[in-house]
């Protein structure tokens, strides 16, 4: 399987201080700070009592929201990023990144107050995801990269998952939110194996200085589909026996392929660890859904946020802190504050766990586990904000 680089610009720019122009200059900049600010403010209002609109009541509106509105910030921020160095293709950035940052902006403020039916938050959102696809499908269309013909398709999954479930809210069609929320949810645990699968590789033999490890083209591609086909039997309520044996390949197969690039070494390296973490509980929770749909369904709330806090909460402050490190300039070295960072959305992701196994503790369990995750983010504005909204310190465009 084709391992994905993200190499640095070349070109050597002057220097230009914080403001609009570099914090438009990449998709990385505006996507991870929107998201990580977006983060603390909805998860800390869901905790303290907001229960969402008219158009999306309680769970309805968080479980949307952290799925379509954060997750999905950091997937299009980073593929944005990435699409350039995977094609040679110049980056997204100027006035068509602010564009789309609207979109995604317009999309959190109707979803969190929208009366009626929730479609001025559908128009937005479902376009948010339509034109990251089509921002990423253009290099790579002019590239002719077949390796990553896939990805605007995943994307366009996703917007059409959005698009179901809100349609589905709205009582337009007659399907089951709950299952369309997870159908969401594997799909971005797909996102995860897709670019965990390409760039934890790259991302250790930077580390380590050891050989890339490259993944048979099969195993990648069952890794990556596992979670993908099990959205799809969500969303249709197929058979759960099926469901368990594509739960159970996908958690096997994944884990397998993320250990094949593991060094006892990386335990002194933070930004890989916290890596490795979020991935596997990713594959965990893949696993567990499987099982919670076929034989065990008392585990779908622990299953459904092993995935939403351990992979998409830990792996995306890692896979944030790391990327950012690099396309702003700096050394890949762990910046102070980032390590209790990792420890308190690993402590969030633990108390969510407990309080889905011990329901006489479940509030006191996910208000802490809202602080921890909301905390975590918070260290990552106070050492990475200036650095997104500022120039490269080497002068590189980014």
């Amino acid at each position: 399987m084709a391992i994905i680089r993200l190499e640095e610009p070349r070109l050597r720019l002057p220097a230009s201080r914080a403001g609009w122009s570099p914090f438009m200059a990449m998709a990385f900049r505006p996507f991870y700070l929107f998201a990580a600010l977006f983060g603390v403010v909805a998860i800390l209002a869901w905790v303290a009592g907001f229960n969402g609109t008219d158009a999306l009541p309680g769970m309805l509106w968080h479980g949307h929201e952290m799925i379509w509105g954060y997750a999905g910030a950091v997937i299009v921020g980073f593929l944005l990023t990435a699409v350039g160095s995977w094609t040679g293709q110049p980056a997204f950035s100027g006035t068509p990144l602010a564009g789309l940052t609207a979109l995604w902006l317009g999309a959190r403020i109707a979803a969190s107050t929208e009366t009626g039916a929730p479609l001025i938050t559908g128009l937005l959102s479902v376009s948010f995801f339509v034109c990251a696809a089509a921002a990423v499908a253009l290099p790579v269309w002019r590239a002719r990269s077949k390796r990553n013909a896939g990805v605007p398709f995943l994307l366009l999954a996703f917007a059409l998952a959005n698009a179901l479930y809100l349609l589905t809210v709205a009582g337009v069609l007659d399907m089951d939110a709950r299952r369309l929320l997870f159908t969401g949810l594997l799909l971005v645990a797909g996102f995860i194996t897709l670019i965990g699968l390409r760039v934890i590789p790259f991302f250790t033999h930077r580390a380590l200085k050891r050989p890339q490890v490259s993944h048979p083209r099969w195993a990648g591609i069952v890794g990556l589909l596992s979670p993908v086909m099990l959205a799809a039997l969500i969303a249709t309520d197929a058979p759960s026996v099926l469901a368990l044996i594509v739960g159970a390949a996908g958690m096997v197969f994944n884990l397998v392929l993320l250990m094949r690039n593991a060094h006892g070494s990386m335990r002194q390296h933070p930004l890989l660890w916290v890596l490795y973490l979020g991935y596997s509980l990713t594959a965990f929770g893949i696993g567990m859904v499987g099982l919670a749909l076929s034989v065990a369904p008392a585990l779908m709330s622990a299953a459904v946020h092993c995935i939403a806090i351990g992979g998409i909460g830990v792996l995306t402050l890692g896979m944030m802190t790391r990327t950012a490190l690099g396309h702003t300039g700096r050394n890949l070295v762990l910046p102070p504050l980032m390590v209790p960072a990792y420890a308190l959305m690993l402590l969030a992701t633990v108390l969510r766990l407990g309080a889905a196994f011990i329901p006489a503790a479940y509030q006191p369990l996910i208000h802490a586990a809202g602080a921890s995750f909301a905390a975590a983010l918070l260290l990552f504005l106070w050492r990475y904000g200036k650095w997104l909204v500022s120039t490269r310190i080497d002068g590189m465009p980014g």
